[in-house]
């Protein structure tokens, strides 16, 4: 059974920074790219960030490019995203997905079209 689970959501004000987790079972990071994902009540999900397979290549969509940084632990089948200098848009639902074949949308993240495996989410609040 496929399993990815999100966590590191929270508060933090404006400027601050949190690391996410999705950690992944049932499947490889060998072959699995993963993304990160977002979505405000009301509107679409977005891609932000992916790191392919082989963790040779990391995407990002230009809203969050320079200040978000994807890594993957293929021992520990886990993938991070780490948020620095958050601004209140940066508010949202994370989830993450595993993809067998990536897409890359014209914004520069991943398309959620081609995800296969969803995480529950996790919720991250910039306020202050």
């Amino acid at each position: 059974q496929v399993q990815l689970v999100e966590s590191g959501g929270g508060w933090v004000q404006p400027g601050g920074s949190l690391r996410l987790s999705c950690e992944v079972s049932g499947l490889s990071l060998n072959y699995y790219a993963i993304g990160w994902f977002r979505q405000v009540p009301g509107k679409e999900r977005k891609g932000i960030s992916c790191v392919s397979s082989t963790g040779g290549s990391a995407y990002y969509a230009d809203s969050v490019k320079g200040r978000f940084t994807i890594s993957n632990d293929k021992a520990k089948n886990t993938v991070y995203l780490q948020m620095n200098n958050l601004k209140p848009e940066d508010t949202a639902t994370y989830y993450c997905g595993a993809m067998w074949s990536l897409t890359i949308s014209t914004s520069g993240g991943p398309n959620k079209y081609g995800v296969d495996y969803w995480g529950k989410g996790t919720v991250v609040t910039v306020s202050s």
